[in-house]
C-alpha cells in the first residue's frame, strides 16, 4: 500500500478539485513510494512552493508514512484502519466484516490507496468505506484495473465504480481516471451506461484507476442491488440492445455456411487486436 508518483498526484488533483481532507481515514496505513525530486516536482506542479529540503522532510518525518503529506493537503485528523497492527494502524479491523457504527459519518475523506483489492469480501469493505463518510465527503480510490493478475484477489472494472457510486446509493461519481504506471498521462473513463456498450482496455502495462466520488445523501447502501449497465439495458427492453434477427450473431450465422463461419472466426483470432486507450472509451485529460 502506498502513494507513488501518480498516487501523490491523484491526491493533489483531488485537493485542487475541492476535496476536503480535514478528517481523513486511510484503508491501510499508506506509505510514500517516490523520491525527493519527484515529490518536489509534483507539489510544484500543483502550486506548492516546496523545496527539496521540505520534500525530504515529508518523506522521512514519520518513517515514510503518508501522514505528513496528508497534513500538507489540509488533513487535521488522520486515522488508519488495517486488519493487523504490523504498520501501526490507528484502528485494527478486518474490513471483511461490518465496521462499528461509531465510525459512520466521521470522515471527510476515505482513502483507499491499494487495499480493497486484497479484501475478499469487497461488497462489505466498500460499504464500510461509504458508511464512514459524512455528507459531502469524498471516497478516493487508487486501485488496479488491468495487468495485475496475482497482485490481489481482484482487479476492478470502471463499471463497478460507476454503478456503486450512484444516486441510489447516496453518491455522485465525480471522476474516474485511468493511467498506466509510471506514466503521468491520464484518461477520463466514459460511463458504459452512457455509451450503451462495455468499456474495454487491452494493454501491456500495469494500469490503475483513480476514483473520486462524493457522498450526497444518507441512504441504505446497495438496497436496490448493483447491476451491470449492459445487461440492465437489455432487461428493460426485453432483448439484447441493438438486436435484430438478421444483424445478431446468431442471425448472420444462420445465413452463412458453417465452413465460412469457422473461417471468419479463425481470422478474427489471428488479426491484431486494437490495443491501448481507445478514444471511444478514454478521453485524454491534462493534469494539472
Amino acid at each position: 500500500m502506498g502513494l507513488d508518483i501518480n498516487g501523490t498526484r491523484a491526491l493533489l488533483y483531488a485537493r485542487k478539485q475541492g476535496v476536503d481532507f480535514s478528517r481523513t481515514a486511510m484503508i491501510g496505513r499508506q506509505n510514500l513510494h517516490l523520491n525527493v525530486a519527484t515529490l518536489t516536482r509534483n507539489l510544484q506542479d500543483f502550486g506548492f512552493a516546496t523545496s527539496a529540503k521540505e520534500s525530504a522532510h515529508l518523506l522521512s518525518a514519520e518513517k515514510g508514512f503518508a501522514e505528513p503529506f496528508l497534513r500538507l493537503l489540509g488533513a487535521a485528523d488522520i486515522v488508519s484502519f488495517d486488519a493487523s497492527d504490523f504498520e501501526g494502524a490507528t484502528h485494527i479491523h478486518d474490513f471483511n466484516l461490518p465496521l462499528d457504527k461509531k465510525f459512520f459519518r466521521q470522515f471527510t475523506v476515505v482513502l483507499d490507496g491499494g487495499s480493497l483489492e486484497h479484501i475478499f469480501n469487497f461488497p462489505q469493505a466498500i460499504s464500510n468505506c461509504m458508511e464512514m463518510l459524512d455528507i459531502g465527503g469524498h471516497f478516493l480510490g487508487i486501485t488496479p484495473t488491468n495487468n495485475f493478475l496475482g497482485h490481489g484477489f481482484y482487479q476492478f472494472s470502471p463499471e463497478l465504480f460507476f454503478r456503486i457510486f450512484s444516486p441510489p446509493n447516496g453518491f455522485a461519481l465525480r471522476h474516474i481516471l485511468a493511467f498506466e504506471s509510471p506514466s503521468t498521462t491520464w484518461y477520463e473513463v466514459v460511463d458504459p451506461d452512457a455509451l450503451g456498450q462495455r468499456v474495454s482496455l487491452i494493454n501491456r502495462r500495469e494500469t490503475y484507476l483513480l476514483v473520486i466520488a462524493q457522498k450526497t445523501a444518507e441512504v441504505p447502501i446497495f438496497a436496490g442491488g448493483v447491476q451491470q449497465s449492459f445487461y440492465s439495458a437489455q432487461w428493460q427492453v426485453g432483448r439484447p440492445v441493438g438486436y435484430s434477427p438478421t444483424r445478431s450473431v446468431a442471425g448472420w450465422r444462420s445465413y452463412v455456411p458453417a465452413p465460412l463461419v469457422w473461417s471468419v472466426q479463425a481470422l478474427r483470432r489471428w488479426l491484431p487486436q486494437r490495443t491501448g486507450f481507445d478514444k471511444r472509451y478514454f478521453r485524454k485529460v491534462t493534469i494539472p
